[in-house]
């Protein structure tokens, strides 16, 4: 068998990298128009950080694992393509701020039907709305190549930081198909590629539709979880209640379970926010403005959570910031990742400079020039800005900390030196609820941290 992948990047890598791995005898091709991101997946400097790629990627990189620009080549020779490519959120015209931005997919629809070699299975891999598979079959349809063309929907539900362990020990695999036997050949064609190593009872088959909404609704209800705990956290802040043993409580109750109860300064990443506001375009769409109102009240917690962050560092910090010096301990959306795609730090960010803060940033994985795309600035702006090497130097001389990613070289700290760096009376402001809140009021701060009062 002969894979191409169509997008080298968060899914794409490291989702055929581990069928590199768990599939010798197939054939695994990512292709991207980025020379510079191929490139890199040929270095030992790989464009994304999961841990554990590397060692993947070197294991099966030019044995049966190959990075390549050679799209049409690659497409033509495969037996199966996967779709990996982005689905930003629309920023033009119709559906603009919530609808999904599908040109990516349709161009690799276009692609594919343009390359031909024969039959093909196409797979959905990237997070699309309900009933695009519609679309990639009539583009392929309309093709006068003469093949024929299953399109088959298998969404990725990885969560980075932990995609290597999740790919090698997934939950389930979803794969969903045409009712009809080629239809159902399809499906059985990508199942065998997992069965490699996933166990028969992880491997659930569905219909098309069902497959592309299970993805949106599965990020639905865990960005659901993440806002319902942040909005207790408010209350907890407000009553003198700990918001981790009202997570602990509640989270024994069986029927609720304690995963994604975690409270913090918002929830980030290229997905939650993206796939809610997608839901909730479809909602309307659809002709359901209630359910559409329903799914927008979780982003529109999450952007309450983030902004009663900087409200409350305002407020601990006598109403204003303006000159004060602050250090931002994190930058990416969670740990174990470089990616600060939606991550709270950016509003964090964008609203201390606003106030006119000083910021010094260090965040282990996620590179300066990043931060400043993602703030909107150009290299060489962003005069309030410093980036440091390590925690220590990004504490030092300033008036406060915001703990903003649960790294977890931050739990190894030594806060009473770093204390002794700051500008009394020192701040601490953790997003996170990482450290010990008394452990913080003991050596000397002034801590506060998400739903503690």
């Amino acid at each position: 068998m002969n894979i191409c992948c169509i997008g080298a990047g968060y899914v794409g890598g490291p989702t055929m990298a581990m069928i590199a791995k768990k599939c010798p005898d197939i054939r695994v091709s990512v292709v991207d128009l980025n020379q510079e991101r191929i490139d890199s997946w040929n270095s030992d400097d790989l464009p994304i950080y999961e841990p554990g790629l590397l060692e993947i990627v070197r294991e099966a990189r030019d044995r049966n694992l190959f990075f390549s620009t050679s799209i049409d080549k690659k497409v033509k020779e495969a037996d199966i393509i996967f779709i990996s490519v982005n689905t930003p959120t629309k920023d033009y015209g119709s559906g603009a701020g919530q609808a999904a931005d599908l040109r990516y997919v349709e161009s690799c629809a276009r692609r594919i039907a343009e390359a031909g070699g024969g039959d093909k299975i196409v797979v959905e891999k990237s997070t699309v709305p309900v009933r695009t598979a519609q679309m990639v079959k009539e583009i392929l349809g309309e093709s006068t190549n003469g093949n024929a063309y299953q399109v088959v929907s298998n969404p990725e539900f990885l969560a980075e930081g932990t995609a290597m362990s999740d790919l090698a020990s997934p939950d389930r695999v979803l794969i969903g198909g045409g009712t009809d036997e080629d239809g159902r050949e399809a499906v059985e064609q990508v199942a065998k590629i997992y069965r490699h190593w996933v166990d028969e009872e992880r491997i659930i088959t569905t219909n098309l539709w069902s497959s592309e909404l299970s993805k949106l609704t599965a990020n639905a209800f865990l960005a659901q979880r993440i806002s319902s705990i942040n909005a207790i956290s408010a209350l907890c802040e407000a009553t003198g209640a700990d918001v981790d043993e009202v997570a602990r409580a509640i989270g024994t109750d069986s029927r609720i379970g304690p995963k994604f109860l975690k409270s913090s300064v918002g929830f980030g990443g290229s997905c939650f926010q993206k796939d809610i506001l997608n839901l909730t375009y479809l909602c309307r769409h659809f002709g359901l403005p209630e359910v559409a109102s329903y799914w927008s009240q979780v982003v529109e917690m999450n952007e309450y959570q983030k902004e009663r962050f900087v409200t409350r560092i305002l407020d601990k910090m006598f109403n204003t910031v303006s000159g004060k010096s602050i250090a931002v301990l994190g930058y990416a959306f969670k740990k174990d990742t470089n990616d600060a795609r939606e991550s709270p730090a950016i509003a964090v960010c964008r609203r201390l400079l606003e106030e006119k803060a000083d910021l010094r940033i260090y965040d282990p994985k996620v590179d300066p020039g990043s931060i400043l795309s993602s703030l909107g600035l150009a290299e060489g702006e962003g005069d309030r800005i410093t980036f440091c090497t390590d925690a220590e130097e990004a504490c030092l001389g300033t008036h406060a900390i915001a703990l903003l990613t649960e790294w977890d070289e931050f739990k190894e700290m030594d806060l009473g030196k770093i204390f002794e760096g700051m500008i009394k009376p020192a701040c601490f402001f953790d997003g996170r609820n990482l450290i010990d809140l008394s452990e913080l009021k003991q050596i000397g701060f002034r801590a506060f941290a998400i739903g503690k009062s």
